[in-house]
């Protein structure tokens, strides 16, 4: 059993006989709730009219309507009248770095829509910076009003051999960093063929982690549910969030797997994937539901957790079923459950209030017994151990030193990089090129035909031209490709946001705009860039931190994501959350291609592949 603090009140190994003492009514509660309705995840049942002790940042009794009360004068009483209580949110698998902002950032954007507890992978960041980097974000994290647990990285690089990142982490890193209190676990095990296929330095990792007695998570990215999902499941990864069709997630569950259903900004799973639960009859035990990857719009406009619980709900799942899923469920997964997923006695007061249960209405938020958020706002007047927004950033600088906020280690590249060339005497040349597919993490195989001029390869309506530079100070090699399916006419994007070596990724129409966007992102020392053909800077996000977030706070970062949004479609982008599909094309574990700085990869058979011929 891991157990967690509640806040300065410490683990229950502290608080025991207190909580004991206003159990059996020898002392007075801190605080009661009182009318509520609770949403009971231990036996799936509504209890009206309620009353929740509360003293210590935990729950102490949870008294029925039917049992008489005296509540002692001092004792501080909120009225949840009319409401529903339900345990805090816990996301069991998530990257801070996808929201563009760090921890602090993060958790001022999700606690007040009810997301309490995370179970964040943040190997993004370990790919810029290793271990370093990580220890330097948990560190941020750990004084927040956002209960923050890491699962150590697990494929840093993602693909060896494939692409080039600013760091590695191996089996001796990750033995060290399972001695990390806040470490619980092995991060998403991306390298699922070399765990199918027996590959020595995978399974070292994975010996690691069983040996320090926590979970291995996975990726298993294939489509195939047979003979390579057995041999991925009976190498001890016990759960996966890369469902994308009812039957994957009915195989996974069949095999014990704690299958995580997605929903994040781009990756918009849930309506195909919750028909294995709602078309079915099966236990939903191993049940979970998590935001992987959410851009800052997104947790400012439409919220974070509750946002996917309204999708799973409105998709069918049953209200508290869905709710189990994001708590009890979760909590049971990473083995926190005596502490976190269920309000009970002993449990901390981590509290939604909702006003309606199938829209998921987050009213208030109570973290460690004390309220901290209401009508989606924080309470100002609450010391939290959260900065006031005035003090976000000069806050976030003091946690990174210099070389983290420095880290595009890149010559400004000319024009002439972007040039893909071939034989003068040739009219066309076929090009294998990527395929977008809208809302979801993979790519199709496309063969285009693109004319030559003078023996420089031009493009055509619908297709773009990407360039992967390495920009981690090692040898600054480039990768060379085209993509369809994002509706470019002009200018150019780039990103040092580019999965999961973050290297310096730019898509345009022209050569001069290409190079106009990346010598800007060097400039500001990495985010996102979006520039016409007259290389003018239509939006650009600056993101500092390691090239993946910013040190501004959640709201001035949402703000400048929706200019960048409108630069996108300025310049003939329509598709929804075009940043995180860019940002995958270098992912080279997700079917079909991919673009890394070392060249195009055939991520079906793990080949380079000439981009012409």
């Amino acid at each position: 059993m891991q157990y967690v603090e509640a806040g300065e009140n410490g683990t229950i190994a502290e608080s025991s006989q207190q909580l004991a003492a206003v159990a059996r009514g020898d002392k007075a509660p801190d605080t009661v709730i009182e009318n509520g309705t609770l949403v009971n995840v231990h036996t799936a049942e509504l209890q009206e009219d309620v009353t929740v002790y509360l003293t210590a940042g935990r729950i102490a009794r949870v008294v029925p309507s039917t049992e008489s009360i005296d509540i002692p004068d001092g004792t501080e009483r909120i009225d949840a009248d009319g409401q529903y209580l339900a345990p805090g949110f816990i996301d069991t698998h998530v990257h801070y770095e996808s929201s563009m902002v760090t921890a602090t950032g993060f958790c001022r954007g999700v606690v007040p829509t009810g997301t309490t507890a995370a179970f964040m992978d943040p190997h993004e960041i370990g790919n810029v910076l290793g271990l370093a980097g990580i220890r330097a974000m948990l560190d941020e994290a750990a004084d927040l009003p956002l209960k923050t647990f890491c699962t150590i990285p697990s494929c840093v690089p993602a693909a060896p051999g494939f692409e080039d990142a600013g760091a590695e982490i191996d089996a001796e890193d990750i033995e060290q960093a399972l001695e990390w209190d806040d470490v619980v676990a092995l991060g998403e095990m991306m390298n699922y063929p070399g765990v199918i296929s027996g590959d020595d330095a995978v399974h070292d990792k994975l010996a690691a982690t069983y040996r320090a007695g926590v979970p291995a998570t996975g990726h298993y990215a294939s489509r195939d549910r047979g003979a390579p999902l057995d041999a991925f499941v009976a190498s001890g990864i016990t759960a996966c969030h890369e469902s994308v069709r009812r039957e994957e997630v009915l195989a996974k569950l069949r095999r014990g797997v704690w299958t995580q259903l997605r929903q994040g900004s781009a990756w918009k799973d849930i309506p195909e994937t919750i028909k294995a639960i709602t078309e079915t009859s099966v236990d939903t035990r191993h049940l979970l539901l998590v935001t992987d990857d959410t851009h800052p719009d997104t947790i400012t406009e439409k919220g974070h957790l509750d946002r996917v619980l309204r999708v799973a709900i409105a998709n069918g799942l049953d209200p508290i079923t869905a709710i189990q899923a994001v708590t009890l469920n979760a909590a049971e997964y990473y083995n926190v459950d005596g502490d976190l997923g269920a309000l009970s006695p002993g449990k901390i007061a981590d509290i939604v209030f909702l006003d309606d249960l199938a829209t998921v209405s987050v009213d208030r938020v109570m973290v460690n017994g004390t309220l901290v958020a209401a009508d989606g706002e924080w309470i100002e007047s609450v010391d939290v151990g959260l900065p006031q927004e005035e003090e976000h950033t000069k806050s976030v600088q003091s946690q990174y030193p210099d070389e983290m906020m420095n880290t595009v280690h890149l010559q400004p590249p000319e024009p002439a990089a972007f040039e893909v060339t071939t034989d003068q005497d040739r009219d066309t040349v076929t090009a294998t090129a990527m395929g977008i597919i809208e809302n979801q993490v993979g790519t199709t195989r496309e063969e285009v035909t693109l004319p030559v001029n003078d023996g420089l390869v031009e493009l055509t309506e619908g297709v773009s031209k990407m360039a992967v530079f390495e920009r981690h100070g090692g040898d600054e090699s480039v990768g060379l490709g085209f993509v369809t399916g994002f509706g470019f006419e002009a200018g150019a994007v780039a990103s040092t946001v580019a999965h999961d070596s973050h290297n310096l990724l730019v898509v345009g129409n022209s050569d001069e705009a290409m190079a106009t966007a990346a010598q800007r992102l060097v400039d500001i020392d990495g985010g996102w860039v979006a520039v016409d053909d007259d290389g003018k800077v239509l939006a650009e996000v600056p993101l500092p931190v390691a090239g993946l977030m910013s040190d501004q706070p959640i709201d001035e970062v949402s703000a400048q994501v929706k200019e960048l949004e409108k630069a996108f479609e300025t310049l003939g982008c329509t598709i929804e959350s075009p940043f995180m599909t860019m940002s995958l094309l270098p992912l080279a574990v997700i079917p079909e291609l991919r673009l890394t700085n070392r060249g195009l990869v055939d991520t079906v058979n793990f080949d380079f592949v000439e981009p012409i011929r």
